[in-house]
């Protein structure tokens, strides 16, 4: 397997060692750099090739999403922060995944091996990062229809059919949630519930349970809580 090569931008010295004593335990991560605030890791990154980022976002001088917007072709981002509240953001700004304080190895394996599928599949994970379709085809009363993936609010299961919500209309066809899903770009969606799948730049307000999306209400489940980190 392909060595990932990753540094850490942490100024809290506990949360550097945990995740250096994270990361020697994994066989394809190699630590390169450890850095306690955002400017030393950006002239790091001038000179020396990273595939992945551990970013906090609390950190002096210059906090971790905003060095994030500075970048024109970052590497793989995983945020790890104590606060949620940034998790909506961080999606927007294409991170693979987003870690709130305490977290385990386990979880931390869950966030790794997203940004080792990527590297083996030679996805790009920059803000530059260009689709190849921007819409959705469907077959819906026996016609293919194309639905653009920006104007798409959410995507409902209904037993074997999918419902998408779009701006101005719904559309119903014969697929499975779990085979739209993966027609789905994942810096666009996110699946927040057995049930539902949503666009991330159109969700308004969230808490555990729930998301807003123009006016409607959208359960979050519980199994996926950690995934979407609306805790």
């Amino acid at each position: 397997m392909q060595k990932i090569k990753c540094i850490i931008i942490e100024d809290e010295p506990l949360a550097a060692k945990l995740l250096h004593d994270y990361i020697i335990q994994v066989s394809f991560l190699e630590l390169t750099g450890t850095f306690k605030e955002a400017l030393s890791a950006g002239n790091h990154l001038q000179n020396e090739h990273a595939d992945l980022i551990f970013l906090d976002i609390h950190l002096p001088k210059l906090k971790g999403l905003a060095f994030l917007r500075t970048m024109t072709n970052p590497p793989a981002v995983i945020v790890t922060t104590a606060y949620h509240q940034y998790a909506v953001e961080g999606f927007e700004l294409n991170v693979v995944d987003y870690l709130l304080k305490p977290f385990s190895f386990q979880r931390f394996i869950t966030a790794v091996n997203k940004v080792s599928k990527l590297v083996q599949s030679n996805q790009s994970y920059g803000k530059e990062t260009i689709q190849k379709e921007s819409s959705l085809t469907l077959t819906i009363d026996r016609k293919k229809v194309r639905i653009d993936y920006d104007n798409i609010l959410y995507l409902e299961s209904c037993r074997e059919y999918v419902k998408v919500v779009t701006l101005n209309s719904e559309y119903i066809s014969k697929i499975t949630t779990t085979e739209i899903e993966s027609l789905l770009p994942k810096t666009k969606f996110i699946r927040i519930h057995r049930s539902y799948i949503v666009s991330i730049n159109k969700i308004e307000t969230y808490n555990k349970t729930e998301v807003g999306i123009k006016g409607r209400t959208i359960p979050v489940g519980k199994a996926f809580r950690n995934e979407v980190l609306f805790q």
